[in-house]
């Protein structure tokens, strides 16, 4: 054999024992062969993703220990209420005096709902949503081991749309609750209820947002309304409402209270009344039934960047003082004036009208709390002061509507203020005979708002919420149409201006603040 043949079987030798090691090696190590990467589980080579914090918890790869564990303190409520009697459609054929002649026999027509619920206590007491059972002559609670209850109402608050019930049972799951406020936004969630029909289900995701409001759901009827959501991506649908919302320990964070959807359906966002908010209704309701809420006597809306920028805030934050609904208001009494902005109560700082709510509502009457504003003054801005205030009870109250509304003469109006979009008018002599108004409730009359303009939706023409006169702006008093353009020369394009607005509309009249800000 030639030398270079020897060569070449060297070589091939040498290529043949090191594809052999090579095969050896991949298989000692695991490694996939050709082939067969598509052919197994992706997921087997995957590292699932471990919660990096899940409020005080160790992380887990699952949710099913903490599901087994919550679920049998989760319920399922069915409601039955009867109302009005059917009409016989009929009867419309029919010439009225032969009516009672051949009127079919009316049947009660029931209205039947469902929801979720959560057993606190070992002895029967379940939370869930006062929309769940309110009006509701019959409820009845299943358990998730099937057995069926039926159910009283201990308590219920409107306002925050808790409720308690109970029922007659012993040696129950009671839940463990969590601490809300310690729920960080990214936070794993799950919700535990009877969506659409399907008993006991379980969706999860994360808190997506906190401190939410929604104001579709305020009840115009409720003065004292509270609104704190959790916002969540975890599914919840009709029938969720009332059942936990759980962190991942199986902790109790919120209670499922609304979804925000176009169809009525889950579109993305859940909302959950937090835990620490419910829990303080919880134990009113099963001490007396009801909830005893302490209030300052004041009118709140959140802080705009006009009306931070108006009293001098270095940040966005804070509730603004719009309002004095009554008479005995005692923050009013105190010294705090409209137009301020609250920034503390008993040195803790306020961001919210949610968070002063809470601050506030849930101290008994009588207490005494120390509040802090900003407010302008004159020309000095950011001026801080505080007040002892002593709280009074809240009492369900509806503002009436005078009927007196829209009744006024209609003189010739000025043109359009073009700065705030608002025509304004001199009170007619004989309107204000009318309505009695007195000398020191004058003001000009806002006959329309521009809308899309800087005062749309702020300040209400007479047909939409009005009558309403403009008494000052930025301090300065206006009874006449002069008075009112001369004051406005003083505000720069682009400027804040805060007009104090008396309400005719309601008796007895209201005089708020509104910060605007103009083109």
């Amino acid at each position: 054999m030639s030398t270079k043949g020897s060569d070449l079987l060297k070589l091939s030798a040498v290529i043949g024992v090191t594809f052999a090691l090579g095969i050896t090696l991949a298989s000692a190590l695991g490694l996939p062969r050709s082939g067969e990467a598509q052919g197994r589980n992706p997921r087997a080579q995957i590292a699932v993703a471990q919660p990096s914090r899940t409020s005080g918890a160790a992380t887990v790869g699952s949710f099913a220990d903490m599901v087994d564990r919550v679920t049998p303190s989760v319920v399922f409520i069915t409601t039955r209420q009867s109302s009005s009697r059917y009409d016989d459609p009929m009867q419309r054929f029919v010439p009225p005096e032969f009516r009672d002649f051949f009127r079919l026999p009316q049947q009660p027509r029931v209205r039947r709902g469902s929801g979720s619920g959560f057993i606190i206590t070992r002895d029967g007491y379940i939370m869930t949503n006062n929309h769940v059972v309110e009006g509701a002559e019959q409820i009845t609670v299943r358990l998730s081991d099937n057995r069926e209850f039926q159910a009283r109402v201990v308590g219920r608050d409107p306002n925050t749309d808790v409720a308690v019930i109970r029922i007659d049972a012993a040696n129950l799951p009671a839940v463990t609750f969590g601490n809300s406020d310690e729920v960080r936004i990214g936070d794993w969630a799950v919700a535990i209820g009877n969506p659409l029909g399907f008993t006991f289900t379980v969706t999860a995701g994360i808190i997506s947002a906190k401190g939410r409001t929604l104001e579709g759901l305020r009840d115009p009827q409720q003065t004292y309304t509270i609104q704190d959501f959790i916002q969540t991506d975890a599914a919840i649908n009709p029938g969720n409402s009332g059942g936990p919302l759980v962190d991942i320990n199986g902790n109790v964070i919120g209670v499922n209270s609304a979804i925000a959807s176009q169809t009525g359906l889950y579109a993305g966002y859940g909302f959950a009344i937090p835990i620490n908010l419910a829990r303080r209704v919880m134990e009113d309701l099963i001490a007396t039934g009801r909830v005893h809420r302490a209030i300052l006597g004041i009118n709140i809306t959140p802080v705009t960047p006009d009306v931070a920028d108006y009293v001098g805030l270095s940040e966005i934050r804070g509730v603004y003082v719009s309002q004095f609904p009554r008479d005995d208001s005692p923050a009013r009494r105190a010294g705090i004036q409209l137009g301020d902005v609250i920034v503390a109560v008993n040195d803790t700082a306020v961001a919210t009208v949610a968070q002063l709510q809470q601050m506030v509502g849930f101290r008994r009457p009588g207490e005494t709390v120390r509040v802090t504003v900003v407010r302008r003054e004159g020309e000095r801005r950011g001026v801080r002061r505080t007040y002892e205030v002593r709280l009074i009870a809240a009492e369900e109250e509806r503002v009436a509507v005078d009927d007196r509304r829209g009744r006024a003469t209609q003189p010739e109006p000025r043109e359009m203020e073009g700065r705030l979009g608002i025509r304004v008018q001199d009170v007619p002599a004989d309107y204000a005979r009318q309505v009695r108004l007195t000398e020191d409730q004058r003001g000009v009359l806002v006959a329309d708002v521009e809308p899309d303009g800087p005062a749309w939706g702020r300040v209400a023409p007479p047909q939409e919420g009005g009558p309403e006169l403009i008494q000052y702006v930025n301090n300065t008093r206006v009874r006449t149409t002069e008075e009112f353009e001369r004051a406005l020369r003083n505000v720069p394009r682009n400027g804040t201006v805060e007009l104090r607005i008396l309400n005719l509309g309601t008796d007895p009249p209201q005089l708020r603040s509104v910060v605007l800000r103009s083109r």
